[in-house]
């Protein structure tokens, strides 16, 4: 089978290469899936060059995330049969084919195509744990949601309407903010390289956001805890801009506010019963078709430069598949 195969840790791909290699059998509990589509998410970026926290040993195919169907089963494999369309993640997902443990995969949403189906849960349970166990988002609340047109942003956006909150997405490009307001309808947008803090006070009466979703990080982050209510909570997601910011605790203290880290893998790991919970949580809105993950771009197996691209110059809204079958 053709794979996107990581051979050594180096700067600019320098280590990655399509090439053939043995199509793997499943064991024990494991299926063969035949990949449909594979999102492309940083983390993968970054396993390329060992700057991730999870480093897998080279050589292995990237793709944290994908669907498709099932092409075989291992021993004690009753749930699925071969032909079942599925979705999940952990390995493997930008190749023709991979194995997985069975116990780990869902059944394809009707309501979502393959290319939604594999980039829909690292974004939406991220978006999940932070406004339902994080910040406990409430009907009416202002949710300010930066990055709003990159993958786990666009989710954010898409949760926090259907918890009935008053979103504002806020993003660096106007064309992007064009996009979200056509196709999700926000009850407001900003441009954060001109500013937010006044705009944010003035959408919301002067009292500021309740809720901040924040995976940027740095000056956003700073601008953030200007315009933030007295009691609210900011959600730190990430730090896609490259700057650690430092919190100055007397504005914590006089404005009341808390900061909350989300890390969405590890709240499962921590509270397994709560974890399984989530997923049901999430997975239940994509089964009744409420949610809207957006695909902005689809790639072939060899423009998988270009699809990580995408990500890295910040051009996708929503997110980017790598699909091996085209």
């Amino acid at each position: 089978m053709k794979a996107l195969v990581v051979e050594a840790l180096l700067p600019d791909y320098a280590g990655c290469v399509v090439k053939e290699i043995p199509t793997p059998k499943p064991g024990p509990g494991e299926v063969l899936i035949r990949v449909r589509a594979s999102a492309v998410n940083f983390p993968d970026l970054m396993q390329t060059r060992g700057e991730h926290q999870h480093k897998p040993p080279v050589p292995f195919v990237p793709g944290m995330e994908l669907a498709g169907e099932i092409e075989a089963v291992g021993e004690g494999v009753t749930e699925f049969r071969p032909g079942d369309p599925v979705c999940g993640g952990g390995r493997g997902g930008m190749a023709e084919y991979a194995v997985l443990p069975a116990q780990g995969l869902r059944r394809k949403p009707e309501s979502l195509s393959f290319g939604q189906a594999a980039g829909y849960a690292v974004a939406y349970l991220t978006a999940y744990v932070a406004f339902e166990r994080c910040a406990r988002l409430q009907p009416g609340e202002w949710a300010l949601v930066h990055g709003a047109a990159g993958g786990v942003g666009l989710a954010a956006v898409d949760l926090a309407q259907l918890m009935g909150a008053k979103v504002i997405a806020a993003s660096a490009s106007d064309h992007k903010l064009e996009v979200i307001a056509r196709e999700y309808a926000p009850d407001a947008t900003v441009n954060v390289t001109r500013g937010f803090r006044e705009r944010v006070k003035d959408l919301t009466g002067g009292k500021g956001a309740d809720v901040i979703y924040d995976p940027v990080g740095g000056d956003v982050f700073d601008e953030s805890i200007r315009c933030i209510a007295f009691g609210g909570r900011i959600l730190s997601i990430g730090f896609t801009s490259g700057r650690l910011p430092v919190l100055p605790v007397n504005i914590a203290l006089i404005k009341g506010f808390s900061v909350m880290g989300v890390r969405a893998g590890e709240y499962g790991r921590q509270f397994p019963a709560k974890g399984r919970e989530n997923h049901e949580a999430i997975w239940k809105l994509a089964d009744e078709g409420k949610v809207r993950p957006r695909v902005d771009a689809e790639y072939p197996l060899s423009g998988w430069r270009e699809a990580f691209d995408s990500l890295a110059d910040r051009k996708v809204i929503g997110k980017t598949v790598v699909r091996p079958d085209l």
